[in-house]
């Protein structure tokens, strides 16, 4: 029996996927310009999927990354719902990143155009 085909992507969604994917480029490079190491990307669990993994020494963040098309719209592209499912994927994912010594935290990476990315560290206090 054959699935039925999945619809196509309107072109706004294509629009914001690849806008999406640029500003995962942006974070992960404004990680790594700031020491750290992306250890994987778009890592999908039942749970949801994280953007980045990073290391920075024994620390380990979990790294939701959200891009928006202007500053003021970073305000309200995270909130604690988002940030609970990235925490339940990151408890999944903890065994194949992090070391019983390491640090663990959930961080949030806020991307807009023509701005430095903003990092907000710890973000999930859960």
């Amino acid at each position: 029996m054959s699935r039925p085909a999945k619809p196509r992507p309107t072109a706004s969604r294509q629009a914001a996927e690849l806008r999406g994917r640029d500003g995962e480029r942006r974070a992960a490079w404004y990680l790594w310009l700031k020491g750290w190491r992306i250890l994987d990307r778009r890592v999908r669990t039942p749970s949801g999927e994280v953007d980045l993994v990073a290391r920075k020494g024994k620390l380990i963040a979990f790294v939701e990354v959200k891009t928006r098309n202007s500053i003021a719209e970073l305000d309200h592209a995270i909130d604690e719902r988002r940030l609970a499912r990235v925490a339940a994927a990151a408890e999944i994912l903890m065994p194949r990143y992090a070391g019983p010594d390491d640090d663990i935290r959930i961080d949030v990476m806020l991307i807009a155009p023509r701005s430095l990315p903003r990092h907000i560290e710890n973000a999930w206090i859960g």
